[in-house]
């Protein structure tokens, strides 16, 4: 069956009708994994920037693919593939209107954000880099923004270039700008760093790579998370997520890419489905993104995407968890900063530029420590490098302590967070 056809008869699942007018109770109450205790305490997940809890439409969703509609994809004939079949490409369908792409085909499924960059590192730089040829990340940037590109540079013979931030761990367009040349091939950066919790002007990043005729991949991993993502708007030409910080199942990634680069890319893995015709003679390769979903595909996960898109997208319209959200920010940025034993990392200029994540440091105490403690009161916390070692040796540390809220998380809970740090950190200094 062709994308087309498929398209064509594919009608997204909703589930907004389970999430009108929602309030921030309704939206906790989709999460039972909210109502344990730990230790005898109640639980408050603050490691949302590191994987998120799912909502019940999500777990169901799985569930019943699995029970019911477990079949290989795109390629039998009987229901139930034709079944699974469509509801992969309703995710499809789906994900390509949460990004205002301009196309389903310009949507790829991998299986994490990780996956994506890979894909695009190796693809993109068989393609398009040559000896010489400079790549540039910046130095915020998560290991899966940085690794894969130094694989490929390493493997090109091609030079990696670092973007610095400004002094509150903002990316600059006009540093940018000092650093692409004619020999950039390639722009990777974060929309917001899963250590800082800025948001950088991707805009206007873009822009400036495009005056100069430099395609960008955007890590959206938490971007996609905490803003609203419009890739035509942005005009990036790659963005990469996945699925599990978005309250979808694990497995689950997407590459949104510029069709046209989609199509000048060689494939990064060989297999079923990937292909149009296969001869020992030579094989030619199917039209994207199928030429980029070589074998079984994660058949019962990916179309979890859907009701959590849908969830996403009730919490936005909530003014209730706007507001809530926006009062979490407030609280704990002035509470950090106004201890005079914590250094706090990405500082905004203005609230808007931070999202819910605060990753700190406390002298004397070490970060691993003060999640230990914080853990026996019931509070889940990130301590360590995050991901980004290049940032912490950036930042002279070994390693910090980072607390991340999702839309389910309340004030009341941050308040509590705040007040066990600071019982954490009188035990320890």
């Amino acid at each position: 069956m062709s994308f087309d056809v498929i398209y064509h008869n594919a009608k997204i699942c909703k589930f907004a009708h389970l999430y009108n007018d929602m309030t921030l109770k309704e939206a906790r109450d989709l999460f039972p994994v909210l109502s344990t205790k730990v230790y005898g305490k109640p639980l408050v997940y603050l490691d949302n920037a590191a994987t998120a809890q799912r909502p019940e439409s999500v777990v169901r969703v799985w569930e019943e693919s699995v029970r019911s509609g477990n079949a290989n994809l795109h390629r039998a004939v009987h229901k139930l593939a034709a079944d699974a079949t469509a509801q992969y490409e309703n995710a499809r369908v789906a994900v390509k209107e949460f990004l205002n792409a301009s196309s389903p085909e310009e949507i790829v499924f991998t299986s994490g954000a990780t996956a994506s960059i890979n894909l695009v590192a190796f693809s993109f730089g068989e393609a398009f880099v040559k000896k010489g040829d400079e790549v540039i990340v910046s130095v915020a940037e998560h290991h899966s923004n940085i690794v894969p590109w130094q694989m490929m540079c390493e493997r090109k013979k091609a030079v990696l270039k670092v973007l610095e931030t400004d002094e509150n761990g903002l990316l600059q367009p006009e540093r940018l700008e000092i650093l692409i040349s004619h020999k950039t091939k390639i722009v990777a950066i974060s929309h917001i760093s899963n250590v800082l919790g800025l948001v950088n002007p991707v805009r206007e990043l873009v822009a400036i790579s495009h005056k100069y005729g430099v395609p960008v991949l955007i890590d959206g991993a938490q971007g996609i998370v905490h803003e609203t993502v419009d890739v035509q708007d942005i005009d990036c030409d790659f963005y990469a997520f996945s699925g599990h910080k978005l309250y979808a199942a694990t497995g689950t990634g997407v590459l949104y890419g510029k069709k046209k680069w989609l199509d000048a890319m060689p494939p990064y893995m060989g297999g079923g489905e990937m292909i149009d015709t296969v001869r020992f003679s030579g094989t030619t390769y199917a039209k994207s993104p199928a030429r980029f979903e070589a074998g079984t595909q994660n058949i019962n996960a990916v179309p979890t995407l859907v009701p959590a898109i849908e969830f996403v997208n009730a919490c936005r319209k909530s003014p209730e968890i706007a507001a809530e959200q926006k009062a979490i920010v407030e609280y704990v940025l002035d509470a950090l900063s106004k201890d005079p034993r914590i250094k706090l990392y990405g500082v905004p200029r203005r609230t808007e530029e931070k999202i819910p994540l605060f990753s700190i440091t406390v002298e004397g105490a070490h970060h691993e420590d003060l999640a230990l403690l914080l853990d026996k009161m019931g509070i889940a916390v990130r301590s360590g490098q995050m991901c980004a070692e290049p940032l912490m040796d950036h930042s002279g540390v070994t390693g910090m302590l980072r607390a991340s809220f999702a839309t389910y998380n309340t004030l009341e809970e941050a308040k509590y967070f705040i007040e066990c740090l600071n019982k954490a950190i009188n035990m320890l200094v």
